[in-house]
C-alpha cells in the first residue's frame, strides 16, 4: 500500500502534537554509598535495590551510583556532575574523598537536588558549609526504639501518604549545630525517643539551598526499614521535591 504524501504530512503532525513529542528526559540521580566511617553493611546494599526499583517504577528519573573511591572520582568532578540533576547520599559517613568539596556545595546551590538519609548527617563533618545545606548534624544516638513520628507537613510530597503520624522502630539520631527555623519540618518527636523526656526531636526536613532544593531523613538504620512501603514512598516523595519533578513547601518557620 502506497501512503500518499498528503497522508504522510499529516501523520507526522499527529506525531509532532502527540504527547510522547513533549515528553521531557528523565532526571538523573547519583546514588553515593561510600562510606569513612561505620558502614551499615547490611542495610546499604538494599537501599541500593530500593532506590533503583523505586526509579525504575516511577519513570520520571533514573539512578547511576558511586560506590568507592575510584568511582568518586571518576562521577563527582566538576564535570562529570554536569551529567547529573541530584545526588542521594544513602548512609554515607566520614570525610569522603570528593574531588571538590567547595564545588559539589556550589553545584548543590546552583539549583540541584540534594537527598540524604540516615547517616548523611555524619558525613563531612569537618565542613561547615556541608552542614548547613544539609541541615543538621548527627550528635548522638540511643538504643534501637518503637516511636511515633509526627507528621508536621501532611502536604509535602515526603510525607503527604503517611496521615498524622507513623509508628518506626528504628535507630533515632539526635542533632547539634541545627536551627529549627533554617528548615522546614516534615516529620518530628515531641519526647526523647529512649527516655521519654519531652522535647524536640527533628527525624525530616526539606529546605533551599540556594537555588537547590534539600530533603533528609533520620529514618533508615535498618534494612527492614528500607523494605517498607510507606519508608519507600517517604523517600521517593523526598527525591521528587529536591529533582523539582513534585512539588512541596520548603518556607522557613517566622523567626
Amino acid at each position: 500500500m502506497t501512503i500518499s504524501r498528503r497522508m504522510l504530512i499529516a501523520m507526522l503532525a499527529v506525531s509532532a502534537f502527540s504527547p510522547m513529542a513533549f515528553a521531557k528526559p528523565p532526571k538523573k540521580l547519583l546514588i553515593v554509598t561510600v562510606t569513612k566511617g561505620f558502614r551499615h553493611g547490611d542495610s546499604i546494599p538494599v537501599a541500593e535495590k530500593v532506590l533503583g526499583e523505586l526509579a525504575a517504577k516511577n519513570g520520571n528519573f533514573t539512578v547511576d551510583y558511586v560506590r568507592d573511591d575510584a568511582e568518586m572520582a571518576q562521577k563527582m568532578t566538576m564535570e562529570a556532575l554536569k551529567n547529573y540533576d541530584g545526588v542521594f547520599f544513602a548512609s554515607t559517613t566520614g570525610e569522603l574523598p570528593l574531588p571538590d568539596k567547595e564545588g559539589f556545595l556550589k553545584w548543590i546551590a546552583s539549583g540541584k537536588g540534594f537527598v540524604g538519609a540516615h547517616t548523611a548527617s555524619a558525613t563531612l563533618p569537618a565542613i561547615p558549609q556541608y552542614i548547613e545545606m544539609i541541615g543538621g548534624e548527627f550528635k548522638t544516638h540511643g538504643a534501637q526504639v518503637d516511636v511515633e513520628c509526627l507528621v508536621e507537613d501532611m502536604k509535602h510530597p515526603a510525607t503527604k501518604g503517611l496521615g498524622k503520624s507513623v509508628t518506626v522502630f528504628d535507630e533515632i539520631y539526635q542533632f547539634q549545630s541545627y536551627d529549627r527555623k533554617a528548615f522546614h519540618g516534615l516529620m518530628t518527636l515531641d519526647k526523647h525517643p529512649n527516655t521519654k523526656e519531652p522535647g524536640d526531636y527533628p527525624i525530616a526536613w526539606c529546605k533551599r539551598y540556594g537555588k537547590g532544593r534539600v530533603f533528609y531523613t533520620a529514618l533508615g538504620h535498618r534494612p527492614d526499614v528500607w523494605q517498607k512501603p510507606w519508608y519507600q514512598e517517604h523517600v521517593l516523595g523526598g527525591i521528587l521535591y529536591a529533582l523539582g519533578l513534585a512539588k512541596g513547601n520548603d518556607t522557613l518557620p517566622k523567626r
